[in-house]
């Protein structure tokens, strides 16, 4: 016969991040900003004839979707914190929609390497100067963008030093928001860079090879996104917690540890499930592991 106690340290699994709120703001002001200059620089591209403005444009109007997107998962994640539909929370909503983001991200600049190889083969005329122009306006609103989400980006990074060590907690909706802007702003550094080396060097192959190294940086950033939150949704277990509830455990000289499961379920939140044989209360097992910081934790003693 097993004995069984499982209680939450927040109450109805609320485990959204704590800048949850401030992040939210951050990401729709983001939102305004692109789609304004996604507007202006799709029109600019058509009436100076840069291809290189209007990949830069489109680019835009795809990472304003994707921030959109960052926005509503925000909102979602906070109106549906307390369903009782979902078993821990609404914390993941950020996680699946960063995965989502990196996942366009990915798409994006596959796009852009295609693009940039088939204008190496079939360059066209472009009005250089007033494209850079507005590629430099765009850079600006990147750059202010950036700005925007640092703040909340570097908040959002959680540092837990209790006794199991030093853990890690990002708000990957808003890393992912981080890198759609990052990676407008390198795109636009490239455009500029491309459009003022045809304009004074005419050296019109500097666009399409930008492109190639834009897209190889993007695809990187992309990719790193893709594996953190995969494995988040994953439930992958969190190694250096977990060792840190087994020793903790094994110190314990009447408990034998059966079976153990620790994941993250929020921004800067982590679940366990212990189960343990002995003769401890489960309440006393519980104060023994209360510094190391568990939103959620499960424990069984047989």
């Amino acid at each position: 016969m097993s004995e069984s106690e499982s209680a939450a340290v927040q109450p109805l699994h609320d485990f959204l991040g704590a800048s949850h709120d401030d992040n939210a703001r951050r990401t729709l002001w983001v939102v305004a900003l692109t789609a304004v200059m996604m507007v202006a620089e799709i029109a600019a591209g058509y009436w100076t004839g840069s291809m290189a403005l209007l990949a830069d444009g489109f680019h835009m109007a795809t990472h304003a979707g994707a921030l959109g997107l960052a926005a509503l998962a925000y909102r979602y994640a906070k109106k549906h914190r307390h369903d009782p539909r979902f078993s821990f929370g609404t914390g993941k909503v950020g996680d699946l929609t960063g995965f989502a983001s990196a996942l366009i991200l990915g798409i994006f600049s596959i796009g852009i390497a295609a693009e940039s190889v088939v204008r190496l083969f079939d360059p066209v005329r472009v009005d250089f100067t007033s494209a850079a122009l507005v590629a430099v306006l765009g850079l600006a609103v990147n750059i202010v963008s950036a700005l925007m989400l640092m703040g909340g980006h570097h908040r959002g990074h959680d540092h837990d030093h209790g006794a199991g060590g030093h853990h890690h907690g990002h708000d990957n909706n808003l890393r992912s928001a981080y890198f759609h802007v990052l990676a407008d702003a390198l795109t636009s550094v490239l455009a500029i860079a491309a459009l003022l080396a045809g304009r004074y060097l005419g050296l019109w192959w500097m666009d399409p090879a930008m492109g190639i190294a834009g897209a190889l940086v993007i695809a990187r950033w992309s990719w790193s996104l893709m594996r953190d939150t995969s494995a988040i949704l994953l439930d992958e277990t969190d190694a250096e917690l977990a060792e840190a509830l087994r020793e903790r455990i094994g110190a314990i000289g009447d408990l034998r540890l059966i079976d153990l499961h620790v994941w993250r379920v929020g921004p800067q939140a982590r679940a366990a499930i212990v189960e343990v044989e002995g003769e401890r209360a489960p309440s006393q097992l519980r104060s023994c592991l209360a510094d190391l910081h568990l939103a959620h934790l499960t424990i069984a003693v047989r």
